[in-house]
């Protein structure tokens, strides 16, 4: 009996084990089947993460290289060239370089195999945002003609001095003039200081007058209405008084839109009665900003400039972008004026006080003083002087920007070494353009500069036509 007990009790055991190790067999294929189905899911998921990328990668892409400027092949085009968003500007300092960094981490890894299309899209984007703003050689030949004003020869009767002299400074007061420029003053700062140096000894006989916008409200969508038709001639057209004038000068500030048409506008309508037969009338605009207000001002400088008034309209453009640039550069063609752009208190003064000699050239013509012409083409081989060590300064760096855009790409892992190399070529290339383009451009003007000036206009411009398609 004890003998069948035990025997029993093993088969029990043997039994239960067997029981034991087919639940054990089950749980695992259960967790095998659960781990198995997982990974098919996660791998499915990872899969359609990688579809996902691929494709915002690629819209990405698209997007970074859609409508890039072509890069310059030659003079016209390199004169012709629009600045970047950083041109001019040192992008290693600090607070310039936390902007800039990320546009070059958004930037697609460049594959291997790379193509010379590849290499041409990549370059072109770095280009696209520090491509500099280089002079036009056009606009230094208008503001020689406009230095021989008063010569009895000059074709342009615009140019020939009359017995009244009458100049308006139209003055941007919009809300972005309260931006801090070099020198840690602001551009609406910088613009009076320029102006009060101008005007501190404009001759007794001459008339002056100061006209502003974009004095008065906000630059809230809700203050448009009133910003825009804030135009006012804070100092009446009459011979300058230094305390009255600057009285009217200091008692603004920038506040909101920007009404340039508008304030052409004005100017047309208070000077009318002052025939160019009798009177030179010339304007000065000083703008940092595109029109805001839904105002055509070419085409309303372009009514002026043609009127019995006939006034010489020229525009400066004060640290403006592209798109502003291009406006006013079109406005003062319009008129058959003068654009030019500059970025410091320096610069400013420097255009004002071209229109300074003016002045004093038309008080000596009322003396029978007139300048000699040698003197007039000594002052433009400085200009050309000056003209060839900005374009030297501004393609310097250029290049160097372009050379920290290419190390940046590398440092983020965009790039190979190969890679970067192949960039650099290009920017070589760029830079060698430049060099032989001034080096055109300065030979020419000198060899202008010892004809005379009436044909200066007509060689220019068939050589530097800027006009645009």
């Amino acid at each position: 009996m004890k003998k069948f007990t035990a025997i029993l009790f093993c088969l029990l055991l043997i039994t239960s084990g067997c029981s034991g190790e087919k639940e054990e067999k089950k749980e695992v294929t259960t967790s095998s089947q659960a781990s198995s189905e997982k990974a098919n899911a996660k791998s499915e998921k990872d899969s359609k993460k990688d579809e996902n990328n691929s494709e915002e990668s690629s819209e990405s892409q698209s997007a970074i290289f859609k409508d890039l400027p072509k890069v310059p092949t030659n003079t016209i085009e390199l004169v012709n060239q629009s600045p970047g968003p950083y041109a001019d500007q040192e992008i290693l300092v600090d607070e310039i370089e936390k902007d800039y960094l990320p546009l070059m981490k958004k930037v697609p890894v460049l594959k291997g195999n790379t193509t010379e299309e590849d290499y041409d899209k990549y370059f072109r984007y770095i280009y696209s945002l520090v491509s500099t703003d280089f002079a036009d050689p056009q606009d230094l030949i208008k503001k020689w003609e406009f230095s021989m004003f008063g010569n009895e020869n000059m074709e342009d009767p615009r140019l020939q001095f009359k017995e009244n002299y009458n100049i308006e400074i139209i003055l941007d007061s919009s809300g972005s003039m309260a931006k801090v420029a070099q020198g840690g003053k602001t551009q609406m700062e910088l613009a009076k200081e320029a102006i009060k140096e101008f005007l501190a000894n404009a001759p007794e006989e001459a008339n002056v007058s100061l006209r502003v916008y974009g004095h008065k409200g906000t630059g809230s969508e809700a203050d448009k209405e009133k910003s825009c038709s804030s135009i006012e001639q804070v100092y009446k057209l009459k011979p300058y008084n230094q305390e009255e004038f600057n009285k009217a000068l200091d008692q603004f500030q920038p506040s909101g839109w920007t009404p340039v048409a508008g304030a052409l506008e004005s100017s047309k309508a208070s000077f009318e009665g002052l025939n160019a037969k009798k009177n030179t009338n010339l304007i000065y605009l000083v703008s940092d900003g595109i029109e805001t207000c839904d105002g055509n001002p070419v085409e309303v400088a372009k009514s002026f400039a043609g009127s019995n008034v006939s006034p010489i309209i020229n525009v400066i453009g004060f640290n403006v972008d592209a798109e502003a640039q291009k406006q006013l550069q079109q406005v003062a063609e319009s008129a058959n004026g003068i654009y030019t752009t500059v970025s410091n208190g320096e610069q400013l003064k420097t255009e004002f006080q071209r229109a300074q000699e003016v002045l004093d050239n038309w008080e000596s013509w009322k003396n029978d003083a007139l300048r000699d012409a040698d003197a007039q083409r000594v002052d433009n081989s400085f200009d050309i002087l000056g003209f060839s060590n900005d374009w030297n300064s501004k393609s310097l760096r250029q290049r160097l920007n372009i050379s920290y855009s290419i190390d940046m790409l590398r440092e983020e892992g965009k790039i190979t070494f190969e890679q970067r190399d192949e960039l650099r070529k290009r920017n070589y290339q760029l830079e060698d353009l430049a060099e032989q383009s001034i080096d055109e451009i300065r030979d020419d003007l000198h060899d202008l500069n010892l004809k005379k000036i009436d044909d200066l206009r007509k060689q220019i411009n068939d050589k530097y036509n800027t006009s645009t398609e």
